[in-house]
């Protein structure tokens, strides 16, 4: 009997011609329902010495039939890729596929304009943590404990006790810290602030913080520095306005304005129907943070800058609403 289940079953996987037709023939004899698996499990209804003796014909039976269907199945693979080495070849003439290039975001671009501008004035540019103590966001930056920007629904606290940094101002004191005097340096990166979004404000923005620390700095030092980033980003002179503003960690602070690029002045969302966005937050680094960075305010000073990198963005490319810029929708970014 079993002499003439191996012939059988040795006919139908030598008439397999495809890969298809061989793992049918396979699931026939082998399968859950198949013939095979059906016989093995009739042993049970055996007298002991009966179902030993079958058990093991059986046994060796499945042995070969796995071995037959092992050795069929490289035969037809290997018959299978012949017939389609033979069949319709590649005609080099047709026309290829245009792959879809990919683009640079704006905001890529306008740090690499931005940092390239401070690497030929001689500024490091330098990388802090997204996570951040309150020392470095807050208490390093002369902002007191009761600051309103210290509240739940202006900063992310984490449950570590650390918090998402509100801007990129820590690299102050961690820049004092790491470099020796005199130095310049820039820090851009992500900053994250829990507020409502509109068209000119988003949760999650980025900023670049620029510090230098130098004996006998003036405000004139700062504001051609600040002119010279401007010119180099837009490529001509803009028009900007100076005026004071207050900052715990400057002294005296100014905030440096441009004018709106996006309605040439007239009046639109971004810039809340006033003509002119408010863009550069900078001052004299105030003496508590030297003291913080490490440094001697009596030896040492400097000037710092808050620049919001996603406005000017949108100031170049005149881009109507921040929300754009992180929106992840790829026709936005096919633009640029």
């Amino acid at each position: 009997m079993m002499d003439k289940l191996l012939q059988e079953a040795l006919e139908h996987i030598a008439n397999a011609s495809s890969t298809a037709t061989l793992k049918e023939v396979e699931v026939s004899w082998l399968g859950k329902k198949g013939r095979l698996t059906n016989l093995l499990k009739e042993l049970g209804s055996l007298a002991p010495d009966e179902r030993k003796a079958k058990g093991q014909a059986l046994n060796e039976l499945k042995r070969q039939i796995i071995e037959a269907i092992a050795n069929r199945e490289l035969a037809v693979v290997q018959a299978e890729l012949d017939a389609q080495a033979m069949g319709e070849r590649l005609d080099p003439t047709l026309p290829g596929f245009t792959p879809k290039a990919g683009r640079l975001h704006p905001l890529t671009l306008v740090i690499d304009s931005v940092e390239d501008v401070f690497e030929r004035m001689g500024f490091h540019i330098l990388d802090y943590p997204e996570a951040e103590t309150e020392f470095f966001n807050f208490d390093g930056l002369n902002i007191p404990a009761d600051h309103p920007a210290r509240d739940t629904q202006d900063t992310f606290y984490l449950t570590d006790g650390n918090l998402l940094r509100t801007h990129t101002s820590p690299g102050q004191v961690r820049a004092m810290r790491d470099l020796k005097p005199p130095f310049r340096a820039i820090f851009p990166g992500r900053v994250f602030r829990c507020e409502a979004t509109d068209a000119s404000h988003e949760h999650t923005f980025h900023q670049v913080e620029g510090l230098m620390i130098d004996r006998n700095v003036s405000v004139a030092h700062m504001l051609h520095s600040m002119m010279t980033l401007l010119t180099g980003v837009f490529g001509r002179q803009v028009q900007v306005r100076l005026r004071p503003g207050f900052f715990p960690f400057v002294e005296p602070g100014f905030e440096l304005d441009l004018r709106c690029m996006v309605c040439d002045g007239a009046g639109c969302p971004v810039c809340k129907q006033s003509g002119w966005v408010e863009l550069l937050p900078c001052g004299l680094v105030h003496p508590n943070v030297i003291r913080h960075g490490g440094l001697d305010p009596s030896e040492w000073e400097g000037w710092a800058f808050g620049l919001g990198l996603s406005r000017l963005v949108m100031m170049r490319y005149q881009i109507d609403d921040i929300r754009w810029l992180l929106s992840g929708d790829l026709r936005f970014v096919r633009q640029f």
